[in-house]
């Protein structure tokens, strides 16, 4: 059992959940004490890294041993003779030891090292690996009977429908309830899917586009909700809006994974006015050719594979908003009107941004419009802002 539960605590540092954790058995005897954290700082016979309960003192003696183990393959049959010098600071370390009774100093037994370097080399294959292989989309449906998934993938212009059916050994991880973190996931299954959930998988489209069979699902329930904006506490990196639906003000925490961007204004512009014109019987989208490329979007937001959101190569969106300029809360004022996407939670008055739009006001005149020309700050159902819809990739 002590093996099973050092190889669950050891995966959990590889997704960045830093703990302490110290037992005792029935007859009171210590068990040996498992820390993970980043490297702060390191002396010829102490390491101080930082854990979720707070800063730790490592110290080391001669009969102290080292591990490497490389993050694609985060198992202790996998991890390799190591030393002292390979650690630098910001690296990841698991330690086993006898904690002090303060838990505040740790005489290391073995030292587990996963440098800053290989964490990084990963996260970037990773990262082009569902960019390349990946498919994102709103839950429309679920077959019981088949395990197939109806998504609604989002184009630049149009949506598209994908069935996803997932492999018999298909890993499934969701967001957590009030997390934005992927980190924070948890293991999942079909089961917990529902319609209107969000939806990333990684694995193989079909010919056409039409199909997908995914070898890795994370699904969440998130919300978009655009407002104006009320009043900005850069210092505490949080935005109160007034819901443009509810006429309720929002508080809108910014964390150090929220993106924050702005729409460059033409773009924005020409973007609505496809939805306008999509939305108008045998219309021809503003700003399209009739093969689908939006006129003026910059490269690789739209044209190459059929399927993926009207023609646009799976993770052209994100690659959109990659180029977008980045802003911070100083950047907004009283008056702006911003769209959010968050995660669904219990208190709807307080949220945590995903992702942050500035500058999306022409979408919201497209939504007014489509909606049968409402107001400025009456209720629209039709709002839709390329790029805020989705998952962070993993």
């Amino acid at each position: 059992m002590r093996i099973n539960l050092f190889l669950l605590i050891f995966i959990a540092f590889l997704f960045g959940s830093l703990t302490i954790i110290s037992a005792q058995t029935p007859t009171g005897a210590v068990k040996p004490s498992v820390a993970t954290g980043d490297v702060v700082s390191i002396d010829a016979d102490k390491i101080v890294i930082r854990t979720k309960d707070g800063m730790l003192d490592v110290t080391l003696n001669d009969k102290t041993e080292y591990k490497r183990v490389p993050p694609d393959n985060p198992s202790l049959k996998a991890a390799v003779a190591s030393a002292f010098s390979d650690i630098g600071n910001g690296d990841k370390l698991l330690v086993t030891g006898f904690i002090s009774e303060d838990k505040k100093t740790l005489p290391a037994r073995a030292v587990y090292l996963m440098t800053k370097a290989d964490i990084a080399q990963k996260q970037s294959k990773e990262s082009e690996q569902w960019k390349t292989r990946g498919i994102s989309g709103r839950v429309a449906k679920l077959d019981p009977q088949t395990n197939q998934i109806s998504l609604d993938v989002r184009g630049l212009i149009n949506i598209s429908t994908v069935v996803l059916t997932p492999k018999e050994n298909a890993k499934f991880r969701r967001y957590a309830a009030d997390s934005v973190k992927y980190s924070e996931a948890t293991e999942s299954s079909i089961g917990e899917i529902k319609p209107g959930d969000m939806l990333r998988a990684l694995g193989d489209k079909s010919a056409d586009g039409s199909s997908f069979i995914a070898e890795e699902i994370v699904t969440g329930a998130f919300q978009t909700v655009a407002g104006t904006v009320k009043s900005v506490d850069a210092a505490k990196n949080e935005i109160v809006i007034t819901d443009l639906q509810s006429k309720k003000d929002i508080t809108v925490a910014l964390g150090s994974a929220s993106l924050l961007k702005k729409f460059p204004e033409e773009m924005a512009q020409r973007l609505a006015g496809t939805q306008i014109g999509a939305a108008r019987p045998g219309g021809q989208a503003s700003g399209a050719t009739p093969g689908g490329t939006l006129t003026g979007a910059p490269n690789g937001a739209a044209g190459g594979r059929p399927g993926f959101g009207g023609g646009q190569r799976a993770g052209g969106i994100d690659e959109m908003l990659d180029r977008f300029p980045n802003i911070t809360a100083a950047d907004l004022k009283a008056g702006d009107i911003i769209a959010v996407s968050s995660s669904k939670n219990a208190n709807p008055e307080r949220i945590t941004a995903i992702k942050l739009l500035a500058g999306v006001e022409p979408f919201i005149r497209a939504a007014q419009a489509v909606g049968g020309g409402q107001r400025a700050g009456q209720s629209f159902q039709s709002l839709s802002i390329p790029g805020l819809d989705g998952i962070s990739f993993p």
